[in-house]
């Protein structure tokens, strides 16, 4: 039986496979994709559908997604997960500039909570951890946070698995988010331990930024599509569901949140959670790898 929910923090229970909102903003994650109905259609869609865990971040855009998630779901429905990140500041498409300084993670932090219309962020992460500020004074800020209410719990993106145990002495970490794919398992290792310790793992490019699906195949990937698509075919799906009902089963921690800016790939997202693959396919799928 493959579990639909998984309890953030061991208390905040959301269904696995969620939403994310990266690909309601232009290329090079900058500026608007389209127009705003269409994101607010898309969104309240995935609400519709069941997603209780959206994650986005104030950079996406930048902060155009957080506009569009309040847009769209406020007032948000009971149980429903928002999840953001700070860290990173956005000068153009593309550029990304790590910021982790405890004064600029609150400022960060409050205007997630202006955009996103909120009192509290069930969880917030530290969308990069700034190598030239300790790790002890980036989380010392989301702890004030968090007890000031303004913070539910505290996620990491992109951490190794040493960084994640480092964090684990400093405070209570509730999720992490990492690469993580059909054929991108660099950071096993990371999934592991957060299996051991209860840890939410929500991959991102779970479907490869677009190269494990019909849509586009990769020449470095196509033994792999290949494998998925005899697979799907099967299962009468396509090759992008079965990469996220292997993530799915792989894993009880594993929560992937695909995002897209369009309403058929959405549905044939969320189908991914009625797709039930056999120890056989598993153990294809599996030697990937």
């Amino acid at each position: 039986m493959i579990p639909e929910i998984f309890e953030l923090a061991g208390r905040l229970p959301v269904r696995r496979l969620g939403y994310g909102t990266a690909q309601l903003t232009g290329p090079g994650y900058w500026g608007p994709r389209g127009e705003a109905r269409d994101a607010v259609a898309v969104l309240r869609r995935a609400v519709e559908r069941g997603v209780t865990l959206i994650d986005t971040a104030d950079n996406y855009g930048p902060s155009i997604a957080e506009e569009l998630v309040a847009e769209a779901l406020y007032p948000y429905p009971p149980g429903l997960v928002i999840a953001t990140k700070g860290g990173v500041v956005r000068t153009g498409p593309d550029a990304w500039h790590i910021e982790g300084r405890p004064e600029r993670l609150r400022a960060m932090c409050e205007a997630s909570l202006r955009r996103l219309r909120l009192d509290t962020i069930d969880l917030y992460q530290l969308h990069r951890l700034d190598p030239d500020v300790p790790m002890a004074e980036q989380l010392g800020a989301l702890d004030e946070l968090r007890r000031e209410g303004r913070i539910r719990h505290i996620g990491l993106d992109s951490v190794t698995a040493e960084q994640l145990d480092a964090a684990r002495e400093l405070t209570d970490i509730a999720s992490v988010q990492n690469r993580y794919n059909l054929t991108d398992r660099a950071s096993e290792p990371l999934l592991k331990l957060c299996e051991a310790h209860g840890i939410a793992f929500l991959p991102w490019f779970p479907l490869g930024n677009g190269s494990l699906t019909t849509d586009r195949v990769g020449p470095d990937i196509t033994a792999a599509h290949g494998v998925s698509a005899n697979i799907a075919a099967t299962h009468g799906v396509s090759p992008g569901q079965i990469a996220l009902a292997w993530l799915l089963h792989r894993s009880p921690v594993l929560c992937p949140t695909p995002g897209t800016g369009s309403l058929a790939h959405l549905e044939e997202n969320l189908d991914s959670a009625g797709v039930r693959l056999s120890e056989e396919d598993m153990s294809r799928l599996d030697a990937l790898s």
